[in-house]
């Protein structure tokens, strides 16, 4: 059966119930700007601040999936993803906010067989500084950087600039790849690398992710300040997090120089006294053999299709973004 034509928002819900009347009337105008047929998914992640009521009392036509625990991002979003019925599917966060011709460049990306997804810009809420570009790869050692992101020199560039990864915050995917692919990785919850993981999946079975500097949307940023405490329970589930990326997506020599950088980044992090990062090194060899079965099915997946290796991918996104310029950000 022929998936139908338009577009399914899956947008994971935590506590958003002030954000969430922010980010709706926008998002409707956009969605009926395209003309295409849609509809609007919440998946909530066990919300306790009235975020379901006050969806069910503003918004009759949104579809609620409500999780009865609180589970993190990943679960949370698959729920979403495997419930939609359109061929293309916007992962939307609860702080982002639409400019109204926002679907008009992403959707003829589509028109290509190999096309993942594609991105647009992230600007501040109330300014137009740019928080989140395309996303520049790069090996620091022998490790993954997660963090570089761009901009094209010209910004009415009409050239298709490839991204290392999507922003699970605003991504526009194909519902029949990112299905195939089996969302993302449950590992990585509560949060964190876990888009930076399915864009290099994507990558790696031979499909594409863009960026498109001239689709805009809006991020509030948080100002809640974190405890000492809660920070390095960040930094605990960020490394842990970061270990399984490369654990999955290295493979031989790359992969023996990551255990050597981790060694002596083991030993910098006692030096400097930062030693939840034990804690981190603990959860990764705890789950080695979860991490054998991922790459495994992963191998499954492609059947016949040889893997590209990461570098690899990493290589061919460096040159296309070298002969289109671009400025690191």
């Amino acid at each position: 059966m022929k998936k139908n034509k338009g577009i399914s928002v899956v947008i994971p819900n935590y506590n958003g119930k002030n954000l969430l009347p922010n980010i709706l009337p926008p998002l409707y105008k956009a969605l009926n700007n395209t003309q295409l047929l849609y509809e609007v998914i919440i998946s909530d992640d066990c919300s306790t601040d009235g975020s379901i009521q006050f969806l069910k009392d503003n918004f009759e036509d949104i579809i609620i999936l409500r999780a009865e625990t609180n589970k993190g991002f990943s679960p949370t979003i698959n729920k979403g993803i495997f419930a939609t019925q359109y061929d293309l599917i916007l992962l939307l966060n609860s702080d982002v906010k639409l400019t109204e011709n926002y679907f008009e460049n992403l959707l003829p990306y589509f028109e290509c067989e190999d096309t993942f997804g594609v991105m647009g810009r992230i600007i501040g809420w109330e300014n137009d500084s740019i928080q989140d570009g395309g996303k520049y790869p790069s090996f620091h050692g022998a490790k993954i950087k997660t963090s570089g992101n761009f901009k094209p020199v010209e910004s009415n560039i009409s050239d298709r600039l490839y991204s290392f990864y999507l922003s699970g915050a605003n991504a526009m995917v194909c519902a029949k790849k990112i299905k195939k692919l089996g969302g993302f990785n449950e590992m990585f919850a509560p949060f964190y690398i876990e888009d930076v993981e399915l864009s290099i999946r994507a990558w790696r079975i031979g499909y594409k992710c863009y960026y498109e500097h001239n689709a805009i949307c809006r991020h509030k940023t948080s100002t809640t300040i974190k405890s000492n405490s809660s920070k390095k329970n960040i930094n605990t589930i960020y490394y842990r997090n970061k270990m399984y990326l490369h654990a999955l997506h290295l493979d031989g020599e790359k992969k023996w120089l990551w255990y050597l950088q981790l060694i002596a980044e083991t030993i910098l992090h006692i030096i400097t006294g930062k030693l939840w990062y034990f804690t981190s090194l603990k959860m990764f060899f705890k789950s080695v053999k979860e991490i054998k079965n991922c790459k495994s099915s992963f191998s499954y997946l492609a059947a016949k299709k040889k893997l590209e290796p990461t570098n690899m991918v990493i290589k061919t996104i460096i040159k296309n973004l070298k002969n289109k310029g671009v400025i690191k950000l």
